[in-house]
């Protein structure tokens, strides 16, 4: 993220998301104007979160729980989406590895609820390994989105006039760029 960019505009978008009943897509899918350059590879490898390690080293945090939020968030859960802060919250966890963006708000505190009435090795195992998985699907869709964008932007060559051929039949000129 760039430094000091505003943030109403992400907690208007998040706000919409927890009232509808539509996939949780990140603001930066539709052009967000916070992100720094490389930053959508940087969000899309994950490699944005990896400062928080640091907390998960302090305790603050665990490698596989629910995902944080912030106070302005939480503050509109109701009572029983609050139950999803009574674990530590993770870098990774069963809703990143579950359909994540592609999941409702009231899906992703559902996720975080099993989670945490379900905790164990294992299962921390499998999501931390589905989570490379994921990470790598998340690339490979972040070059095709950029390859598209490019695309899109890229000027096409203007079209031949059609002029008439032997016969009365239309012919188009090719015009050849260098």
């Amino acid at each position: 993220m760039k430094l000091s960019a505003e943030t109403q505009t992400h907690e208007r978008y998040f706000q919409e998301l927890m009232r509808s009943d539509c996939p949780m897509t990140k603001l930066d899918a539709h052009g967000d104007p916070r992100l720094a350059p490389f930053g959508r590879i940087l969000r899309a490898s994950g490699l944005d979160e990896l400062p928080q390690i640091f907390n998960v080293v302090c305790g603050e945090m665990s490698l596989v729980g629910p995902r944080p939020c912030l106070p302005n968030e939480f503050a509109g859960y109701e009572p029983w989406q609050r139950e999803r802060m009574n674990g530590l919250p993770g870098l990774t966890g069963y809703w990143q590895v579950n359909g994540k963006n592609k999941t409702t708000f009231n899906e992703m505190i559902a996720m975080d609820l099993f989670y945490l009435k379900n905790m164990s090795i294992l299962l921390d195992l499998k999501i931390m390994l589905k989570t490379f998985a994921v990470i790598a699907e998340q690339l490979f869709e972040s070059r095709s989105a950029r390859q598209r964008n490019r695309q899109e932007r890229e000027p096409r060559p203007p079209k031949a006039p059609e002029r008439q051929g032997e016969g009365g039949r239309s012919t188009t000129t090719q015009v050849l760029h260098a």
